[in-house]
């Protein structure tokens, strides 16, 4: 029979405890289950070295004798009592003689050994062997889902598709780029009755050209007449909300910053609040005067000197 290093296939060294092989014998068995893989030979053949492997190492008994005899661990009790019977040593394996001073000598078929036929699958075998099995978690998926800046400033609702299946969910207002979120039993089917996994959701936000998001803030900008500027009075800014009057402030320097509190961004989770909204003032040269404009303009400029 092939020697199979059973710490080798769970990927743990020989020093692993007890919960260091439960952790990886999870890991692994999620990854190669065939019902995640059923076309898939190698990883079918994966799984039972997997399941075999935490069968033994699992069971501390089972795991002492294979540290100590390796893939022969199955016959530790004929070997020890060769030992004894023999004065202290023994030579052969499968297959072979005890060697020593024992009478005789067995010979062993590959069926004696054949430990993985206990192991045909989660799913094979006689109800007995099913039988005590713990079950575990399904595995966890992990999907984006795009959305405006707009989208992402309202709770709504969004449908997804995920292996086939439609999953309906809630969008909170506020959600940032890139941001995680957990929906927890969206995920693979549970194993044995284990729990389903869960499913991973990130959200992109595509850029808005109006608007730039920072945090809960917004930053945007508005275009200012020269005249306003220098006199004073109102300007339209457009918000997520629509559109306001904002003042404009006699002598009004271009690339001024103002803030609009409480009109921008929402906060994640916490309704009814929101970050602020800062608006750039950009004043605009006007062109193509009349010939009055110039002339008013040239007085003006005759009384700076």
């Amino acid at each position: 029979m092939e020697y199979l290093d059973y710490y080798k296939i769970l990927g743990v060294g020989k020093n692993a405890s007890d919960e260091d092989i439960k952790k990886a014998y999870r890991k692994l068995a999620r990854k190669y289950h065939p019902d995640l893989n059923p076309n898939d030979k190698e990883a079918h053949k994966k799984f039972q070295e997997i399941n075999e492997a935490n069968e033994v190492l699992s069971d501390p008994e089972k795991r002492k004798k294979y540290d100590q005899y390796g893939k022969d661990w199955k016959h530790a009790d004929q070997f020890e009592q060769a030992r004894r019977q023999g004065g202290g040593d023994f030579s052969g394996g499968f297959g072979g003689g005890f060697g020593g001073n024992q009478p005789h000598s067995e010979t062993y078929t590959s069926e004696d050994f054949d430990f993985s036929d206990f192991f045909n699958s989660m799913f094979g075998g006689s109800k007995s062997k099913r039988q005590g099995r713990a079950g575990y978690k399904g595995q966890d998926y992990q999907a984006e889902l795009h959305l405006g800046l707009r989208d992402a400033a309202t709770t709504h609702k969004q449908t997804l598709t995920i292996n086939s299946n439609q999953v309906r969910i809630t969008v909170p207002a506020g959600v940032e780029n890139d941001q995680k979120i957990r929906l927890k039993g969206y995920g693979a089917p549970g194993v044995n009755g284990g729990p389903a996994g869960d499913l991973y959701l990130t959200f992109k936000i595509a850029d808005d050209p109006q608007f730039r998001r920072a945090g809960n803030d917004l930053h945007t900008t508005a275009q200012v007449d020269l005249y306003t500027a220098v006199l004073g009075g109102e300007t339209t800014v457009d918000t997520l909300e629509g559109k306001i009057k904002l003042k404009v402030a006699a002598g009004t320097q271009n690339g001024t910053k103002v803030r609009v509190k409480g009109k921008g961004f929402p906060v994640y989770k916490q309704e009814g609040q929101k970050g602020d909204l800062y608006v750039i003032f950009h004043v605009t040269i006007p062109t193509q005067l009349s010939e009055r404009e110039k002339e008013l303009f040239t007085e003006l400029a005759k009384l700076k000197k």
